[in-house]
């Protein structure tokens, strides 16, 4: 892995580490109060600001050029490397600091929920706690939250970024 994907993986990895600790901190003193998904959303896309600055600086380490093809997996691998970062983060606060967090997800849904959405609500939370319990699950869960859209990041910044050598 070249210097390049390392470097920005890590910068990502800072910002998404500390909104992960900063959120959890804020869920757990204000355990009646739930966190808009904006806000997560926000720090995610912020950490992906250095998958467009790893691709700009591939491309200029290559005398300003780059491939759709490089350029995204360029992406791909420090969206990769932040994600992973990511979903270690949560498997230490949450085994650690947070072991109740799927009791409280649940708690807080099934409260959210209409009367006439309860009973439905109350069995998919029953269900997401049990699948909760193993930590394989955990972690395609927290994947899911934020390589999804680090890969279309990484594709949509690699459309705009890839530049052809002219023969």
């Amino acid at each position: 892995m070249n210097n390049i994907i390392l470097k920005n993986g890590l910068f990502g990895s800072i910002i998404v580490s500390a909104l992960l600790v900063s959120v959890t901190m804020y869920m757990k003193s204000n355990p009646e109060k739930e966190v808009s998904m904006i806000f997560g959303f926000a720090g995610m896309l912020l950490a992906f600001i250095f998958v467009v600055l790893g691709i700009k600086q591939k491309r200029d380490a290559n005398n300003g050029f780059i491939s759709l093809g490089n350029a995204f997996l360029t992406g791909f691998w420090i969206t990769l490397f932040i994600s992973t970062v990511y979903v270690v983060v949560w498997l230490i606060i949450l085994y650690n600091f947070f072991p109740n967090f799927a009791e409280h997800y649940t708690d807080m849904a099934i409260q959210k929920a209409s009367p006439e959405e309860i009973v439905t609500v109350t069995e998919e939370m029953n269900s997401f706690k049990e699948m909760y319990k193993n930590p394989i699950m955990v972690i395609l869960f927290t994947y899911m939250e934020i390589l999804p859209l680090g890969i279309v990041f990484s594709f949509i910044s690699a459309l705009i970024l890839k530049k052809k050598q002219i023969n």
